[in-house]
């Protein structure tokens, strides 16, 4: 994801689309998906193959410096109108002096590309802002858990590939926020299909990704919801003997949202549709509110405020604060039993 108010990721590849190239492309962060993704379009799709032998260079920063990059941006491409450099791994290269004085004039004619992984250039030093005053500056965050059934979505559309909210709960659930390894996940989920029927479901999911249909983080969250303690004791007891199933830590922000959502819901105008709700949480659409409709029915207004409070106290001690020893399944059956009675 991108740094505020600068292009986003979608925004490069329009461009990139639109053969509207810059000069300079600095390519940074946590993240190392879009890096690979901005990197591997410009690779195969700016030059023609033919023209790819004379004018394009991909190197590594462990096996150049930022002379010998900046030497090879200042030629002319040749029988063609670019020359694409694309430096991967460029956290190596330890000093950028040469590049920033590149940056005060570059060839237009050459399309750079430095793709910093694993973080952020140091800020003390000039090439962002340079970067940013004649081509483009990317910071590339990783997802957080919420936004990854959003992501796991918009891949699959993308793919003309329609997939249930459950379905994408568990995906989202069982791989976590490693784009490569989800999009590589989704890849094989695709291939799977059969062409009459381009639709994930859990039973797809169970049997491809292998995490089960009837024992994982959304339907445990479905449990609670309808207070419905037996199939979530059978759910945690699971989580026990399957640890790779579901953990405190995949599961705490869902619950938190729910939750958070539900004393939203108390103050809706209209709390008593599905519409009113929908529109007070900004759903997408009225589907996701039978859940806060049940949820009004099963819990309080104080009793929700009490489960808030006592998921964040989870989560502190999750993290090893005034929690000298308890382990997070401990905590987990902890806070499911005190959400349930």
């Amino acid at each position: 994801m991108p740094t505020k108010q600068g292009p986003t990721f979608q925004s490069i590849i329009h461009d990139l689309k639109s053969r509207k190239f810059s000069p300079i492309y600095v390519l940074m962060g946590d993240e190392s998906y879009y890096i690979d993704q901005i990197s591997d379009y410009v690779a195969t799709h700016v030059l023609s193959p033919e023209e790819r032998d004379f004018n394009q260079t991909v190197c590594f920063g462990s096996d150049v410096n930022a002379i010998q990059v900046t030497d090879m941006a200042r030629r002319y491409p040749m029988m063609s109108e670019y020359q694409v450099i694309i430096v991967k791994e460029a956290q190596n290269i330890r000093s950028l002096d040469a590049l920033e004085k590149y940056l005060k004039n570059p060839v237009k004619s050459t399309i750079l590309v430095w793709c910093h992984k694993n973080g952020k250039i140091d800020a003390r030093k000039k090439v962002v802002g340079l970067a940013q005053t004649v081509g483009v500056v990317f910071e590339s965050q990783r997802l957080r858990d919420y936004q990854l059934p959003e992501f796991i979505q918009n891949y699959l559309k993308q793919k003309k590939v329609s997939i249930d909210p459950k379905s994408c709960q568990m995906i989202a659930d069982h791989i976590g926020a490693d784009l490569n390894r989800l999009t590589s996940e989704l890849d094989k989920v695709l291939i799977s299909l059969p062409s009459d029927n381009l639709r994930v479901t859990p039973e797809i999911v169970e049997e491809q990704i292998g995490v089960s249909k009837d024992f994982n983080a959304f339907e445990l969250r479905n449990a609670i919801v309808q207070r419905d303690v037996f199939k979530a004791n059978q759910i945690i007891k699971y989580f026990d003997n399957n640890p790779k199933a579901g953990s405190l830590y995949s599961f705490l922000p869902l619950l938190f949202s729910y939750f958070q959502n539900l004393m939203i819901a108390y103050y809706a105008p209209q709390k008593n549709t599905e519409q009113g709700i929908a529109t007070a949480l900004d759903l997408r659409s009225s589907w996701g509110a039978k859940d806060f409709l049940i949820g009004l029915k099963n819990y309080s207004a104080r009793k929700t405020m009490d489960i808030i409070s006592k998921i964040r106290d989870t989560d502190a001690k999750s993290k090893g604060l005034d929690n000298p020893n308890t382990g997070a399944g401990d905590l987990m059956k902890e806070l499911i039993f005190f959400i349930l009675h």
